[in-house]
């Protein structure tokens, strides 16, 4: 198995029922500017897209309870800078 590190997802599309992310990482940061890379892609079929939305929300609400993230008045995550 490989793992892949990514620091953001560009260009959602979706074409003939499969969504399609481009991965990306952060090559440099210069002030407001960031230069990104892309690292490589993901499909995913709807179902699946909406089966890891439900998993990435249970795993998000479960830092917020566990006080890894907090909610800001925004209702934007924040990290707890941990």
């Amino acid at each position: 198995m490989t793992t892949t590190y990514i620091d953001g997802i560009a260009n959602i599309s979706l074409i003939d029922g499969i969504i399609r992310f481009d991965l990306v990482n952060i090559t440099q940061q210069e002030k407001d500017k960031a230069n990104i890379r892309q690292s490589g892609s993901l499909a995913l079929s709807l179902p699946a897209l909406l089966r890891t939305y439900e998993q990435l929300t249970q795993a998000v609400n479960k830092m917020v309870e566990d006080g890894i993230l907090k909610r800001n008045d925004a209702q934007q995550l924040v990290s707890d800078g941990k």
